[in-house]
């Protein structure tokens, strides 16, 4: 079997705690606006080497099939990669309408996203980042990239991306996709060949308060989930046939913290047959997420990563848990078209959520053990 594999991760982990150290001795006090993207230091390069030179090893040793860096050079998963190309400035301060929550409620706002010029690609740390993973490990090297939707969405909709450089929305998404499409093709020339977009921006259209938020920016969520899955077709038309795509669906993520809620019933038939990704993977891991119910409506031929796992909390979950709720998606879809991973990666920013690398680790080696137990094939 190839990617996505019975046992998956999604991405990032625990940044160990020299590496944080090594960030804020060798780059300074970590700001919300500081040391984003490339930083030039050597000295930092050569712990961020060793760091990913361990985790990659840990993920081999824990019956893995892929293997991430663990976003171990990147500060934040999404803006790292964007901040580095033409056209963007980021509020880090909190005044977007769309925020993080945990189980008391609201807790902050999020980021917002500004588009001053052009959007232009720029090189990417990420495709050097993917080559030194390449060059180290014997499983699939995968690599993540935020979802090109993403600039959408946290750029306020058309209202807000209108309120910047363009003038026109056709623009805009024109430049996004000569991006992206560039980006892909930088990693593909370097031996990519299991790319995972992350994206919260359709896993937001299955939160009621979400969809009210774009009713508000003058458009509607059902019409705005149709042109989601447009621009993401036109990224992936440049992917090539023996590349595997999976299009990873988060409700956020940060230090235990969520930004939304809701099932995946408004935006399933859509996400699985209007978007020409190979797998998904989809949180499962609290009611937040609703029902497997939407399942029955995946195609053949299309895989389903169950993140019945969370990376939020350092419960280890039984295997015997795990095993049912495999079972009860299999109601809905094929066995053989599932598979199981952690809802999301440990550490979506530099902070990372509450729990250890030991727990981390033990997690891995039990997705995996379950993996074996359901699917012979492992």
């Amino acid at each position: 079997m190839g990617p996505p594999f019975r046992a998956d991760v999604v991405g990032s982990f625990l940044r160990p705690q020299r590496l944080k150290d090594a960030r804020e001795t060798l780059l300074g006090p970590q700001t919300p606006d500081r040391h984003l993207g490339p930083h030039g230091n050597a000295e930092l390069a050569a712990i961020e080497d060793e760091c990913i030179l361990d985790v990659v090893r840990m993920q081999e040793r824990v019956g893995l099939q892929a293997a991430t860096d663990g976003e171990f050079r990147r500060r934040s998963w999404w803006l790292d990669l964007i901040m580095g190309w033409d056209g963007f400035s980021a509020d880090r301060k909190g005044n977007a309408e769309m925020g993080w929550r945990n189980q008391q409620g609201a807790t902050q706002a999020a980021s917002r996203l500004w588009i001053g010029g052009p959007i232009r690609w720029r090189p990417s740390a990420t495709v050097r980042a993917f080559e030194f993973l390449k060059a180290n490990t014997g499983l699939v090297p995968k690599v993540t990239l935020p979802a090109p939707l993403i600039l959408h969405m946290f750029g306020g909709g058309d209202k807000g991306i209108l309120e910047g450089h363009y003038q026109d929305i056709d623009a805009f998404w024109a430049d996004v996709v000569a991006a992206y499409r560039a980006e892909v093709k930088a990693l593909v020339d370097a031996g990519a060949t299991y790319i995972q977009f992350d994206d919260t921006s359709i896993a937001f259209l299955c939160d009621p308060m979400h969809r009210e938020t774009v009713r508000r920016w003058g458009s509607e969520p059902d019409a705005l989930l149709r042109v989601y899955a447009k621009r993401m077709n036109e990224v992936l038309a440049a992917v090539p046939e023996h590349v595997t795509v999976t299009f990873h669906q988060c409700r956020g993520n940060r230090e235990g913290h969520w930004m939304a809620e809701g099932g995946y019933d408004p935006v399933a038939d859509v996400l699985f047959n209007a978007i020409d990704v190979h797998g998904y993977f989809l949180e499962y891991d609290t009611e937040r997420a609703g029902t497997f119910a939407p399942l029955r409506l995946l195609p053949k031929g299309k895989i389903v990563v169950l993140g019945i796992m969370s990376s939020k909390a350092p419960a280890l979950e039984s295997a015997e848990d795990l095993k049912r709720r495999v079972d009860e998606a299999a109601k809905f879809a094929p066995l053989e078209q599932l598979a199981i991973s952690p809802q999301c990666g440990f550490s979506s920013s530099i902070g990372g959520n509450p729990l250890s690398e030991k727990d981390q680790e033990a997690k891995l080696a039990r997705l995996a053990e379950v993996a074996r137990a359901v699917w012979a094939s492992g």
